[in-house]
């Protein structure tokens, strides 16, 4: 009974099991699914330019096997970077990491507890002290070394 069933595969059969799995692959996004739907459609041009000898359902399958395993080694071998997101911009709505690094004036005197408020462009933000030892005072020069919340960690600069 399942002899029948792959006996009359054609050219059609090949391109919607690619269509399927491509579909698949669109709701998961493993990429491992999109190589098999290549084989697939590779399997239905052998079907379609294979002479019948070749062209029979064992040869259509076991033809689709061996493209399956190849170009999914391909893909998880030489294609490997594909996989990895990266962000476009790591600091993308990032906006305190995005002030790391960047030079700002003190809007205020930092109080005892290391804490006071700094003018980086055209913005003034929170502000403490990193390492607690220097006393910034208004108008200081200060370096963003990192950041806690909606807190920027100051350093008198250099």
């Amino acid at each position: 009974m399942l002899e029948e069933l792959f006996t009359d595969l054609t050219v059609w059969h090949w391109l919607a099991l690619g269509l399927i799995l491509f579909g698949i692959e669109m709701m998961t996004g493993t990429f491992d699914l999109l190589m098999i739907s290549i084989a697939a459609w590779i399997t239905a041009v052998f079907a379609w330019l294979a002479p019948d000898s070749l062209a029979n359902w064992q040869g259509q399958v076991l033809f689709f096997g061996a493209a399956a395993v190849a170009l999914f080694v391909f893909g998880r071998t030489i294609l490997s970077g594909m996989r990895k997101s990266t962000p476009e911009h790591p600091t993308l709505n990032k906006r305190m990491e995005s002030l790391i690094g960047q030079r700002g004036v003190a809007a205020s005197d930092f109080t005892n507890a290391g804490q006071g408020r700094v003018k980086i462009g055209d913005t003034v933000w929170g502000a403490e002290i990193v390492d607690g030892s220097e006393i910034i005072h208004n108008g200081d020069v200060v370096v963003v070394e990192g950041a806690r919340m909606n807190t920027a960690l100051v350093r008198k600069s250099a």
